[in-house]
């Protein structure tokens, strides 16, 4: 399982061989567990595959909201090969503190593998109604996804049309397409043709962060 940024922190501040060093580390783990907290909880994308986790577009969104001095830690929970059905497996334990945002970016799996869109409309809507049953006052932002058109043109359109579908029904924000300017650009993405390289996260930092600033 990955592990949130904010545990590599904690465990971090213990390894100094200076007191002084082991408590400014200790300050600042405070610090950040006071703030509120952005998560993400997505699949690789979100973890940013083939990149070291500060190259990721939740670490860089961190950096975006430190450059304009606001109080929130971001807490990336990606997991490499995701489904809809594991995210709703292992939420609740990310829930063990309440988010101020919640940004859900999962199902690229799911159409990838051609599972029917029926059942990940479901797992979608089960894991924004968990997170709104625990923390009815979280805003909670669907990150939109597009598939190529390996399963045919008619599920590739149903899939594409699910997220708006959900944010409607279920009244949450929708990034209508994560990987918007970089999804189909070989220069932005790794040489499987699906994970953004540093420079396509970057792209994506900045449509999320077009779409999470006006919440905070």
């Amino acid at each position: 399982m990955y592990i949130p940024t904010f545990l590599f922190i904690a465990c971090s501040g213990t390894s100094g061989t200076k007191e002084e060093e082991k408590q400014t580390n200790n300050q600042e783990v405070n610090v950040k567990a006071d703030r509120p907290v952005i998560l993400f909880f997505g699949n690789s994308l979100t973890a940013g595959y083939g990149l070291d986790e500060e190259d990721a577009f939740p670490a860089l969104v961190q950096d975006k909201i430190d450059s304009v001095g606001l109080e929130y830690t971001v807490i990336n929970g990606g997991l490499s090969g995701e489904t809809t059905a594991s995210g709703l497996n292992r939420l609740d334990w990310f829930l063990e503190e309440g988010p101020a945002i919640f940004v859900l970016e999962l199902g690229g799996n799911d159409g990838l593998r051609g599972i029917s869109v029926s059942e990940t409309r479901k797992n979608l809507k089960a894991i924004i109604q968990k997170v709104r049953q625990s923390y009815p006052d979280t805003e909670i932002v669907l990150a939109g996804m597009q598939i190529p058109p390996n399963m045919g043109q008619e599920y590739t359109e149903q899939f594409k049309g699910m997220y708006e579908t959900i944010a409607v029904e279920e009244s949450v924000h929708l990034i209508p397409f994560l990987l918007e300017g970089v999804a189909g650009d070989p220069e932005l993405n790794l040489p499987d043709g699906i994970h953004p390289t540093e420079e396509g996260h970057e792209i994506v930092a900045e449509t999320v962060w077009e779409n999470i600033f006006p919440l905070l």
